[in-house]
This record gives structure tokens, C-alpha cells and sequence, in this order.
């Protein structure tokens, strides 16, 4: 018996090798169509090889990452891969694997498959390289076509996104200078994103948390709602308050709970208004685009300096940023502010005041977030996060101590930041207490003594090149 089956196939091989190819192509599309007509199933495949570009296709990446995270489960054949960008295994369904997704009662059939091309004398630029491809196809029965079609493929495309969204390796990226630029697309360098805060982590009225926490969140899943409204997909945070109360720490947290890329733009390397476009084009859906100090990063008031100036002034005038303040607005909410969604636009400052109102007016920057001082509710989520401890002795000294005096949540951590592997409680708590009360002895004026100090530089520092300026007129 195993004699006449190895000769059977020995033949039906030899015969393949005599059948001219042209025929051959033929017999498979009349038996592929014949199947087809009595057959009560629809099938979609969906090709690795996207055909418009040299890599792969966007559907298939997309369905590659719902499959493993809905159903990689109950295959039993995976493939394991590790980024070299990432510390993790990820899993996939196996080539000739099957799996069965069931949506709204009707199974779908998924069933990965791999064309290997004929072995050929033609010798190729890169010999280690094949031009096997692998598709996805999706078999369901005929009267689910409907469904299919309407709701569980852009269930799958939707689904896969947010699960590639989770799963990749996000970016810090920082804007070039114009001179730097190599290509169309080189106006950002990135590195890797690692910065480990969370809203879990952050110290902050827990009320307030919340409430970011809902804003989000209704931003996250508000696509059709800002459609039907007729907004760009985006939001815009305004973050102020002194410094060390967290603003930077803020904005990784939001990248953390969104699972987005972080643009922190450097305004000050921007050169003009076009520039600003151009970098606002280059950035990727699914970011937070973050402008630092905003207050003092170029002159957004809109004034024009005197004239009469040297040449050598004229020289440094031509260096410096000629972005103007109609350019942010239009950089923030204006017809370019629409290409593209799921944006967030953060600016931070120390000093609010300092402002244009028309810069952080609500549409452009729709939620403005204080980051004040540390209170008591702060400080238990920071002795949490530092020492492990959720109730002492001294917190009621402390509580009440921070009620008396402003200390920003950086200097509450350091005092409670650990010096050794041993975290003693009383120890680090009796340091903050110390600070605490030294603070209140000195009448907690330390910030504001410095501020008028530095301001009275200023002022003269003004009146000196105003004077120098009268020279050089003279002259």
C-alpha cells in the first residue's frame, strides 16, 4: 500500500514537472472558480506586500497585532519575536496556523499562509534574501458578507491600531535646526521613551488627578464625537505653576496613560513661521507636542524693536526666531491644526500671568492645569512612593506644617528620597519635618526675595542697553 502511494505521488510530480506552466496557471483558476461557485463561503486575504511601497502593508501589520492580542491565545503554533528596541517577546500566530474569531455570533476563520516562489537562476543584488510573502486570509460565510464588510473590519483595523499603539516602542523626539535637515522628513531626531511616571506615582490632589484623568480619557475615545461637532481631533493643556511642582512630570504621565510619542519643540531653534508648519506636518497622529517655558522661549508679544540699531545687532536679529504670535496661534488651532488627529498640545510656564490671553484662551488651551505647591494629599502619595508608608506618627506635624508653609513636591521627595537601602520611616520624615519647620523660621519669603532680585537685574540690565542703545544713535 505505502508502495503504490509513494509511486502515485512520484508520478502526480513528474506529471506536474511535463504540464506547461501557462496550463497550469490555467487548471488552478478553473478549480479555484469551480470551488468557488459551490462553495458557501467568502474568503479576504490580505498580502504582507503592501504594492505601492517596498515595505509591509499597513493591513496587514494592523491585523498581525489584533490576532495576537484577541485570539494568539488559542492558536497553537506562534512565532516569537523581539524588537531590538524593546525588552519584550512578542507572540503571533505561526505560518499555517488557524484560528477562529467569533463577532456578533458569526465565526470568522483567520489562517495565516506563506508563497514560496520557485527556485530560480536569477541572481538578485541581496542572494540571502527571498522573495517568499505571507498573507492573511479571512474565510466567513457568505450571508455574514454584510457584516463583515460594515462592522468587523473596521473592528479589526480599529482594535489592531490601539493594540499596535500599546505595544510599540514610543519616541522622545526634539526638533533639528533648519541647517541640519538631510531629507523631507528629517526635521525631528528621536530617542527612546522610558520615563516611568504615572498618574499612580504623581503627587497630586487625588480630586484634581481625577478630573485629568476623565478629560482624557473622554479625548482618548472622542473621535466621532469631535467629528459631529466639526473640531480637529486634538487638546490642549495648559500647565503652569513654580517650579519643581511637576509640569515635566505631568506630561510623561499623560504620554504613559495615552500610550503617545512625546515632540518636545524647542522653539527657540525655530527660525520662522513656515519652519513651525513644516515641523507641526512631520509630526505623527497618536503625540503630544510639548512647548516648555513658552513665557520664555521667544518674544510673542508681537512688538518690534527699535530701530537704529549696529550692525553687529542687525547680525544677531538675523539669527534669531522670527516666529511670531499669529504663527503659534496658527501652529495651535489653525486649517494646518487638522491634518492629522489625536494630538495633544501642552505648554508649560512658570508665570501664567506672563501670558498673551489669546495663546492659552479656551479651544486652544482647552483645560489649564495648576501645579501648585504640595499639600498633605501630595505629600501621602509621595512617602508612599518613597518609603512604603501610608500613616505615621508625624504626619499630623506635617499636615499641619504644609498648611503653614509653601514647599514645591521636588523638595518634599528629596527630603524623603532614601540614602541607603534601608528605609528608615522616622528618620526621613523627621528630615522633612526639619525642613519643614526652618522653612517657617525664615518666613518662606527665600522664592520671593529671589524673584524680586532677579527682576531688579532686569530692570537694569534694560535701562543699560536702552542707554547703550542712545550711544549708538548718537554716534
Amino acid at each position: 500500500m505505502l508502495t503504490s502511494l509513494a509511486s502515485l505521488l512520484f508520478f502526480w510530480s513528474m506529471l506536474q514537472q511535463c504540464i506547461p506552466s501557462m496550463l497550469k496557471e490555467y487548471l488552478d483558476t478553473l478549480t479555484t472558480r469551480i470551488v468557488d461557485a459551490i462553495s458557501p463561503y467568502d474568503t479576504i486575504t490580505i498580502d504582507e506586500k503592501d504594492p505601492d511601497f517596498f515595505g509591509r502593508s499597513e493591513a496587514y501589520l494592523t491585523t498581525e497585532a489584533y490576532l495576537s492580542a484577541t485570539c494568539a491565545s488559542r492558536a497553537r503554533s506562534l512565532r516569537a519575536t523581539l524588537d531590538i528596541d524593546d525588552d519584550r517577546m512578542s507572540l503571533s500566530m505561526d505560518d499555517y496556523e488557524a484560528v477562529v474569531d467569533e463577532f456578533h455570533g458569526a465565526n470568522m476563520c483567520w489562517n495565516k499562509s506563506k508563497v514560496v516562489p520557485r527556485a530560480t537562476t536569477i541572481i538578485t543584488e541581496h542572494p540571502g534574501r527571498t522573495d517568499e510573502r505571507r498573507m492573511y486570509r479571512l474565510t466567513f460565510h457568505h450571508r455574514h458578507r454584510v457584516l463583515v464588510e460594515d462592522s468587523y473590519l473596521p473592528h479589526v483595523l480599529a482594535e489592531g491600531r490601539e493594540a499596535m499603539a500599546r505595544n510599540r516602542q514610543r519616541s522622545l523626539y526634539t526638533n533639528k535646526p533648519k541647517d541640519d535637515w538631510s531629507g523631507d522628513y528629517d526635521a525631528w531626531s528621536s530617542v527612546k521613551f522610558e520615563h516611568p511616571s504615572t498618574f499612580a506615582t504623581l503627587a497630586m490632589d487625588p480630586g484634581r488627578k481625577q478630573q485629568i484623568l476623565d478629560d482624557l480619557e473622554m479625548f482618548h475615545d472622542g473621535k466621532d464625537f469631535y467629528a459631529s461637532v466639526g473640531k480637529a481631533w486634538k487638546r490642549g493643556y495648559l500647565l503652569f505653576g513654580p517650579p519643581g511642582t511637576g509640569k515635566s512630570t505631568m506630561i510623561a504621565a499623560i504620554a504613559n496613560f495615552l500610550h503617545y510619542d512625546v515632540y518636545d519643540l524647542e522653539l527657540t531653534a525655530v527660525k520662522s513661521n513656515s519652519e513651525l508648519r513644516r515641523l507641526f506636518i512631520d509630526t505623527k497622529d497618536k503625540s503630544i507636542i510639548v512647548i516648555e517655558d513658552i513665557d520664555c522661549s521667544i518674544d510673542l508679544t508681537g512688538k518690534r524693536k527699535k530701530k537704529g540699531k549696529t550692525k553687529q545687532k542687525k547680525k544677531d536679529d538675523d539669527n534669531e526666531s522670527k516666529v511670531t504670535l499669529s504663527g503659534v496661534l496658527n501652529f495651535i488651532d489653525g486649517l494646518w491644526s487638522g491634518c492629522g488627529g489625536e494630538r495633544v498640545i501642552v505648554f508649560t510656564t512658570n508665570h501664567k500671568e506672563n501670558l498673551d490671553p489669546a495663546l492659552i484662551r479656551r479651544g486652544r488651551m482647552d483645560m489649564h492645569i495648576e501645579m501648585s505647591y504640595c499639600c498633605f494629599e501630595s505629600f501621602k502619595v509621595l512617602a508612599n512612593n518613597y518609603l512604603g508608608v501610608t500613616d505615621h506618627s508625624l504626619f499630623t506635624e506635617i499636615q499641619k506644617l504644609l498648611g503653614e508653609v509653601n514647599m514645591s513636591p521636588a523638595d518634599v521627595a528629596e527630603n524623603l528620597m532614601p540614602r541607603s537601602k534601608k528605609k528608615d520611616a522616622d528618620a526621613y520624615l523627621g528630615r522633612l519635618v526639619t525642613a519643614l519647620k526652618e522653612k517657617a523660621v525664615a518666613g518662606d519669603k527665600g522664592e520671593e526675595e529671589d524673584d524680586s532680585s532677579d527682576e531688579d537685574e532686569e530692570e537694569e540690565g534694560s535701562k543699560k542697553n536702552d542707554n547703550t542703545d542712545k550711544d549708538d544713535d548718537g554716534k
